[in-house]
């Protein structure tokens, strides 16, 4: 996806306040409210990367961390704001914490390969897409055939053992679509509760029905299932995401987005940390709150 295109992908998402709010005032600035910029694509694309509008948006404080945020800005403006300050923190970086264990961080230095991940228009569209996505998770039931007898059987978004159960009760052109689905909760869960992930997402028998689920030999699942679960739920978000890619219809410029993030799933999870870390929980944070168990 080329910048043309991700520039168009944004402006479809941003609400007429949200140009508003980035568009530039004082002496020089273009006239209107900002509706402008949907036929300036590169202007908004260029505003959106200028580290400046951060601030001017956001209203960031000492230290830069957002205060109070804009409540006009929508949810989507808000977190591509985010990943791409997280671009500019990470230009700098020498190292970025990794987990090691609930609450326990050492330096990692792999901030180089996490600013290549970052540098595509496209994948960091990617991000905050897939982070605007869960500001309200998809749950209901479903009917599946079991033993003869049709059972209504519950799923939820970040839950990835029921929301894998789907697959056995759609159809098969809806399958890619829940692939894609499951590959964004083990990104979302990985990326954005990783103490959550690691040590209450998946139990051994959790952990065994979405290998089975995954359709991997029985020498290969034996294997994943001893790996902790930010590894396993890695290896099974770049396969949902693959299998999408590869059982859609049609190949278009989002899918081999979807493909690029698959390859580089820890990169895309620790960006994702970053940002969780830096911005999304501070005290009184309107955004997320920890899944239930």
């Amino acid at each position: 996806m080329d910048r043309d295109l991700a520039a168009r992908e944004y402006a479809g998402h941003l609400t007429d306040t949200d140009l508003k709010l980035l568009a530039p005032t004082g002496p020089g600035a273009a006239p209107g409210d900002g509706g402008w910029l949907r036929g300036d694509l590169a202007a908004l694309l260029r505003l959106l990367e200028d580290p400046g509008t951060f601030g001017t948006v956001l209203g960031g404080g000492p230290g830069g961390n957002p205060r109070g945020w804009a409540v006009q800005a929508s949810p989507f403006l808000i977190f591509a704001l985010l990943v791409q300050r997280a671009m500019t923190e990470l230009a700098s970086a020498a190292h970025v914490p990794e987990r090691t264990g609930p609450r326990q961080r050492v330096p990692l230095f792999d901030a180089p390969a996490l600013r290549d991940f970052l540098a595509a228009p496209a994948r960091r569209l990617f991000l905050a897409e897939l982070l605007a996505s869960f500001t309200r998770v998809a749950s209901g039931r479903y009917w599946a055939r079991t033993g003869g007898r049709a059972r209504a059987r519950r799923f939820s978004e970040l839950d990835p053992v029921r929301l894998a159960g789907l697959l056995d009760a759609v159809p098969e052109a809806e399958r890619p679509g829940v692939y894609r689905r499951l590959g964004d909760v083990a990104l979302f869960l990985t990326g954005v509760f990783p103490d959550y992930a690691s040590s209450r997402a998946l139990g051994p028998v959790n952990a065994a029905r979405l290998l089975r689920a995954a359709r991997l030999p029985a020498a290969q699942q034996e294997r994943l299932a001893d790996e902790p679960a930010i590894e396993l739920l890695e290896h099974l978000g770049a396969r949902w995401y693959r299998t999408a890619r590869d059982l859609a219809p049609v190949a278009t410029a989002r899918l081999t987005v979807v493909g690029e993030v698959a390859d580089r799933f820890r990169q895309a999870r620790r960006v994702l940390n970053h940002v969780a870390d830096r911005y999304l929980f501070p005290p009184g944070s309107p955004w997320f709150t920890q899944p239930s168990s």
